[in-house]
């Protein structure tokens, strides 16, 4: 089973590289189903591997200028301030047991892969939905626009903490709908922010967890040699194209995640 890990380890880095989000939503059940790591542990992996991969791969886009830093802190300043509340404070809230009925108890672990699995769900609604953004080199000073987006962050931001997702499928749909930010450039923005919120989320609750830094480390160097292969490719391939199929991809697993945990 880890060989097919290491492996969909590559496919999450080439997503990211490829469509600047979408690969991050693979990582915790790759995590849980794949490596057999714990599914509350798995979100903190997680946002350690999303948030080195997403850094390495938005230096490609930094050295062409395709990072709109004011973007970044519109979107990312509230996401970090989500993340960190969610993680210090609302995480440790969730009991280990939620809810019995019957033969079936919902425990944390199968609590959050539901709503990861329901994250997933919504991420691919989103992809194979939204194939015609129009590219545009005009800037939206509609105040209104900047604090939807830093409200789409907070939002971003909680479930980053939650379940530890980038949030690429919903930054580039704000930054390119509401702030009109051209496709390229929304892909270098969305992963400089998924880099800082998810390293951010990582360090704010490190300490109060035992890593195994050997696993999180290979997983994390494989997904780094995804994204070079994913920004090479974008340079070929357009990324808009694959999104509905990786957007039906990722609903397969979505329902299968919610099958396994509540019928299996």
């Amino acid at each position: 089973m880890e060989i097919i890990g290491y492996t969909a380890a590559v496919l999450i880095g080439i997503s990211l590289g490829l469509i600047g989000g979408g690969g991050s939503i693979l990582t915790v059940p790759v995590l849980v189903y794949l490596f057999g790591v714990d599914a509350f542990m798995a979100t903190e992996y997680s946002l350690f591997v999303v948030g080195i991969s997403s850094l390495v791969g938005s230096v490609s886009y930094l050295k062409k200028g395709l990072i709109n830093f004011k973007v970044a802190l519109i979107f990312g300043i509230p996401s970090v301030i989500s993340i960190f509340l969610t993680r210090k404070y609302i995480l440790p809230l969730i009991p280990e047991e939620i809810l019995q009925m019957h033969n079936f108890t919902i425990t944390r672990n199968i609590f959050l892969l539901l709503v990861f699995a329901g994250l997933m769900i919504l991420a691919s609604y989103k992809m194979i939905k939204s194939n015609s953004s129009k590219e545009t080199l005009e800037n939206i000073q509609d105040e209104n626009n900047f604090f939807l987006a830093a409200g789409q962050g907070s939002l971003v931001g909680v479930l980053t903490g939650l379940v530890g997702a980038g949030g690429g499928f919903m930054i580039i749909p704000a930054l390119v709908n509401l702030l009109r930010i051209p496709m390229k450039i929304a892909i270098g923005t969305s992963l400089a922010i998924i880099s800082l919120n998810s390293l951010i989320g990582f360090f704010s609750s490190v300490n109060h967890m035992k890593i195994e830094w050997k696993l999180l480390i290979s997983i994390t160097v494989i997904a780094i040699a995804g994204i070079i292969i994913g920004s090479q490719l974008s340079k070929r391939i357009d990324g808009k194209k694959l999104k509905p199929a990786f957007g039906w991809f990722i609903l397969i697993m979505g329902i299968y995640i919610i099958t396994k945990e509540i019928f299996l």
